[in-house]
């Protein structure tokens, strides 16, 4: 898959000098999240003013209307209003960059030392959520479409847990989207038809593309009204003709499901999305050589 090498990250030295302690944490997440200066999170003023007495403590002088508003440097993040340690969480996301395959919560627990496996579940999943890109540049270029499907195979199942049906059946639908050589958009979804369809397209990809290229499946006939569009036909065993394939979703659908069987091994369809989120989101900062810089700037 073109573009699928993953950059160089610190190596766990360059890391551990880099965050010493919790302070030094602190520190470098004032200069993520404000590169320009601290702000007021409340109202957007740069006239704050730091507290003497307690560091990474700011005051805003423009919000005493409601009465004096004091913030510190966690305030709206994910990390404002745990009793876990900054350098804990920066260790945590570094973990988790790190494992190009994903990391477990059970195995950030046993790396950590956390007493409950709540606690590694709990950050790894704050941590997706911040992962989640709701503001994307809608794809453009030749994008290719595809779906896919998690979940163990009905045969495997206990008789009382299978479900009727054949393919996808009692498994959850991603609907995914990849712009060459670019970034991918992936969402799960409750049903693969046309209307789902329809909607992914129309927010995802940009309505001037040079092609859209899906396999044959029905559910994509509606695309070519308002974008070019060209199919391979799989079932015929038609896989790549000219520039028209789906190979690259393929490729990000092989890490993804790499990950889930291999790492996770079993995720729930309600935490599905964040699972996807973070595959997503490490994918496309793939070329990012300051990764972990980005993502904590991102919580």
């Amino acid at each position: 898959m073109s573009g699928s090498q993953f950059t160089r990250q610190m190596t766990i030295p360059e890391w551990e000098r880099l965050f010493p302690d919790d302070d030094a944490c602190k520190a470098y997440l004032v200069r993520r999240r404000w590169p320009n200066g601290v702000r007021c999170p409340r109202c957007g003023s740069d006239r704050v003013y730091p507290l003497t007495n307690r560091p990474f403590h700011w005051e805003c002088p423009d919000c005493r209307k409601g009465g004096a508003y004091r913030f510190s440097v966690t305030v709206e993040t994910i990390f404002e209003d745990t009793k876990i340690g900054l350098r804990q969480w920066f260790k945590v996301i570094y973990l988790m960059l790190t494992s190009k395959k994903g990391i477990s919560s059970l195995q950030i627990q046993r790396i950590m030392g956390f007493g409950s496996y709540k606690t590694a579940l709990y950050m790894t999943h704050r941590i997706r959520a911040a992962f989640s890109d709701p503001e994307f540049r809608k794809l453009m270029g030749i994008v290719e479409i595809d779906e896919t499907y998690v979940g163990g195979k009905n045969k495997n199942r206990h008789k009382d847990k299978r479900t009727l049906g054949t393919g996808g059946a009692g498994k959850v639908a991603v609907m995914g989207a990849i712009e060459r050589g670019g970034n991918v958009v992936a969402r799960v979804v409750a049903h693969v038809d046309t209307e789902t369809a329809d909607r992914f397209v129309a927010a995802a990809v940009a309505e001037k593309v040079d092609l859209v290229a899906t396999d044959e499946s029905g559910v994509y006939h509606r695309v070519s009204k308002h974008r070019p569009h060209q199919t391979v036909n799989h079932n015929r065993g038609e896989y790549v003709r000219g520039n028209v394939h789906t190979q690259n979703i393929d490729g990000f659908w092989s890490l993804l499901k790499r990950g889930i069987i291999g790492t996770f091994h079993n995720v729930s369809a309600k935490y599905l999305p964040l699972y996807v989120a973070e595959f997503e989101w490490r994918f496309n900062n793939r070329g990012n050589a300051d990764i972990f810089g980005e993502a904590i700037a991102r919580c």
